[in-house]
């Protein structure tokens, strides 16, 4: 005999459902009837379009994660937030220096940071959010950078900012000037755009153009993959 399906119950935006146990918080949507047009993104915990507050019955601490991957719980209380407005600096990285200067004169508000931590505990990526804050303060592009590398800009850390910061775009801005100006040069990189431009890709770039879906699931499953140091 099939085991039973154990049934959990969920509120959504106030309403009561009883879903399966197991399901992410955005597949328990689903099941409840609900059809995501926007805010389910990649649902592989990568975009950050997904990102959900919760809390429990009887328990009001608020809680962060994405839909995409945390599963449901009993007596769990949901309410997803698929956009938080926030200030976005308007730049042209090409005409912007890779100074700390530049980081306060197009974000001048994170000098109002006083070290609450409510940020890291809201980040469902569990990055230092307020020590990689500290770093913009100080203009440490390069740590801000690293530490903020697995950001995945859900947004969730400027919904619960009391001083109304917005620290994953000063460290998107930080990650460009990084990139643009600071990150060593790949050799690597620059060999295979050379081999681009002179159209020593072109006959690969062509069959695969012409194969079809199983050849494509073949060669992508075969292929070389380079190993993680």
């Amino acid at each position: 005999m099939a085991e039973s399906i154990r049934m959990v119950d969920i509120h959504v935006m106030g309403k009561h459902y009883a879903v399966p146990e197991g399901l992410t918080i955005l597949t328990a949507l689903e099941y409840c009837g609900y059809r995501i047009i926007r805010g389910c993104g990649c649902r592989a915990g990568f975009c950050g379009a997904c990102a959900t507050i919760y809390n429990f019955k009887n328990d009001p601490v608020l809680r962060y994660d994405l839909a995409c991957q945390k599963t449901v719980e009993q007596d769990m209380f949901l309410t997803q937030i698929p956009f938080f407005p926030a200030v976005k600096a308007q730049y042209d990285l090409q005409q912007i220096k890779p100074a700390g200067e530049q980081v306060l004169a197009l974000y001048p508000d994170i000098v109002k940071c006083f070290g609450c931590n409510t940020c890291t505990k809201t980040c469902p990526q569990e990055l230092e959010v307020m020590w990689y804050m500290s770093d913009a303060l100080r203009g440490d592009i390069h740590e801000v950078a690293v530490k903020s590398f697995d950001c995945v800009m859900c947004g969730l850390c400027a919904a619960r900012c009391p001083q109304g910061l917005v620290p994953y775009n000063v460290s998107l801005l930080c990650r460009r000037l990084y990139g643009r100006y600071l990150a060593p040069v790949s050799e690597h990189l620059d060999e295979r755009i050379a081999d681009i431009e002179a159209g020593k890709c072109d006959g690969e770039v062509g069959r695969l153009m012409k194969a079809d879906e199983r050849e494509l699931r073949r060669l992508y499953a075969e292929r070389d993959i380079e190993p993680a140091y």
